[in-house]
């Protein structure tokens, strides 16, 4: 396989690990994308959205074009780091960090999805501390923002526990309804407060000196 720094980036905890998503590890999770095991209600994703197409052959083949979209946009303002999440070595679901205007404001933003088969066990929290510590820690960002649907309680809870402060809302749509956003807001002072000694980065060097060279 072709070294690419972007997928060579690990992130481990003592719970979970986070490991770029090369085609190998999506089509570990495309089952899970197939059996509808990334969706949950009240509906969490904002419109488009490939997680709501009903037929499980075209829901997989759009998030296989949309994760692929994602690997394809890298440069010092903005790129994607799509991460399979690993369990005991299993792919349970996908951590993204999401960097825009990365080079001037030093912001990123955060996606991710979860099996149905293991929710309300803490991971989505422990995902998110380790998508965290890689940008605070790794890349030296300065601020990380996140947002979820009022009713996305699982998402909130995570961003709350984790020190974000809350940011005002926003409408978006979703299945073609209006739904109300909440924004968070997490600063670099914020994060090291709480900072965790537990969590390892490997890969991440080798994707900065590229990024230097974009």
């Amino acid at each position: 396989m072709i070294g690419y720094p972007p997928l060579q980036i690990r992130v481990k905890t003592p719970r979970l690990e986070l490991v770029g998503a090369d085609d190998e590890k999506l089509a570990a999770l495309a089952p899970l994308v197939r059996e509808g095991k990334v969706f949950a209600e009240p509906a969490p994703y904002d419109d488009p959205m490939s997680f709501y197409e009903s037929d499980p052959d075209v829901r997989v083949s759009k998030w296989l074009q949309s994760v692929w979209r994602g690997r394809g946009r890298f440069g010092p303002a903005e790129f994607r780091l799509g991460f399979a999440v690993l369990v005991d070595g299993q792919a349970v679901g996908m951590q993204d960090l999401i960097a825009e205007k990365f080079d001037t404001c030093g912001t990123v933003l955060s996606f991710s999805w979860l099996s149905t088969d293991v929710r309300g066990r803490g991971l989505g929290t422990e995902m998110r501390s380790a998508m965290l510590h890689l940008a605070f820690a790794g890349l030296d960002a300065r601020e990380a923002g996140s947002d979820a649907f009022i009713d996305n309680i699982g998402s909130n809870r995570v961003s709350e526990a984790l020190g974000y402060a809350r940011n005002g809302v926003e409408w978006d749509i979703r299945r073609g309804e209006p739904g109300l956003l909440q924004r968070w807001r997490l600063t670099r002072e914020a994060w090291e407060a709480g900072r965790r000694d537990d969590i390892e980065l490997t890969g991440v060097e080798d994707f900065v000196a590229l990024l230097a060279h974009h």
